[in-house]
């Protein structure tokens, strides 16, 4: 079984990908360790731009039956055919601004992270790559066990996708401004 645990950065990726891999004892491979250990990170600015084509023929080699894929660059370097079930976190994304605060971000990678889990851009782009196969779990408020229990229901087919609706709750907020604007 290949599982993909997928999100924006800050939403509990590694956390739960790791407790998942021990209880499931499925190998763990990580999409941003290969770029790394690959040369395939450039700096730009403040962030890492990443050749996805060179890492998606990496990768095709990496993937084996029985593991548990971490990254939010999934959708864009895995194949549907080798995915059995795609976990995508989303986290609130006044919870997350201050997950990044604490990462030492700068305003603007701050901003940039929210604006795309309020969006949510990685599950659109993850539902357009592995179509039925994603699930969506809100990790707010919730504890390691209480994620871990999801999504080990969520890859069992006990639960449906979570609706996460951040862009209603950031403009009911009037907060736009506080994420989308310089």
């Amino acid at each position: 079984m290949s599982i993909v645990i997928t999100g924006t950065p800050g939403v509990g990726k590694h956390t739960i990908g790791k407790e998942l891999a021990k209880k499931l004892e499925l190998q763990i491979i990580d999409i941003n360790e290969i770029a790394k250990d690959s040369g395939l990170f450039e700096q730009n600015d403040e962030s890492n731009d990443v050749d996805v084509e060179k890492l998606k023929e990496i990768l095709i080699d990496e993937i084996s039956n029985k593991s548990i894929i971490i990254g939010h660059l999934a959708p864009y370097v895995l194949d549907n055919e080798k995915i059995d079930a795609v976990i995508v976190l989303r986290r609130s994304p006044y919870d997350l601004i201050q997950v990044y605060e604490q990462r030492g971000y700068s305003d603007k990678k701050n901003k940039e992270n929210a604006s795309s889990e309020i969006l949510g851009v990685i599950t659109y782009d993850s539902i357009n790559q592995f179509q039925d196969k994603v699930i969506q779990i809100d990790t707010t408020n919730r504890n390691i066990q209480e994620v871990l229990d999801s999504v080990e229901s969520a890859i069992s087919g006990n639960i449906d996708s979570e609706e996460v609706d951040w862009l209603e709750l950031v403009t009911k907020n009037n907060d736009l401004k506080k994420f989308f604007v310089d």
